[in-house]
């Protein structure tokens, strides 16, 4: 069942601007013409610009060539993985690591179900999804910090 977030209309201050006639489109200014011709454009410009001359100024650097006879000593995917591989190399158990990323995705899908019932968009009166995102941020940071490691320290991440 959809919650639907209606305004508290025994709210005072809300019934005295009613009462003016400020109804919902008359808060702040119109975003037509204001923001949609004149302040879109200057980010969009201002965020080419930006990355342009970052790229002119400090060009990617190119690697050591590939070579496909000598492998590396120990290979890393990519840094957005490094959580994922963690979870792999250290859970003794692969179907129990494979189980556990896909839990995450799944976890991440039942919490706007779960918070649905609250009527409030604040985050600190969101309990539920805030601890939810702190916690899986903490675990993902610490897992990718912990992937860099060996696998005898990555778990204490080097420091007992």
């Amino acid at each position: 069942m959809a919650v639907i977030k209606k305004p508290d209309l025994s709210d005072p201050v809300l019934k005295m601007k009613l009462a003016k006639g400020m109804g919902h489109n008359y808060y702040g200014e119109p975003a037509w013409p204001n923001d949609l011709l004149y302040i879109f454009p200057v980010c969009i410009f201002g965020t080419f610009a930006i990355v342009i001359g970052l790229s002119v100024m400090e060009p990617a650097a190119m690697g050591e060539p590939a070579n496909p006879f000598a492998t590396p000593l120990e290979i890393l995917p990519e840094w957005y993985f490094y959580p994922v591989f963690q979870l792999l190399r250290v859970i003794p158990n692969k179907l129990l690591g494979v189980l556990l990323m896909a839990a995450v995705p799944a976890g991440l899908l039942t919490v706007p179900f779960i918070e649905n019932i609250n009527k409030f968009q604040n985050p600190f009166r969101r309990p539920i999804a805030t601890t939810v995102f702190l916690l899986g941020t903490v675990v993902a940071v610490y897992l990718g910090i912990g992937s860099t490691f060996p696998i005898d320290q990555s778990l204490t991440l080097g420091l007992f």
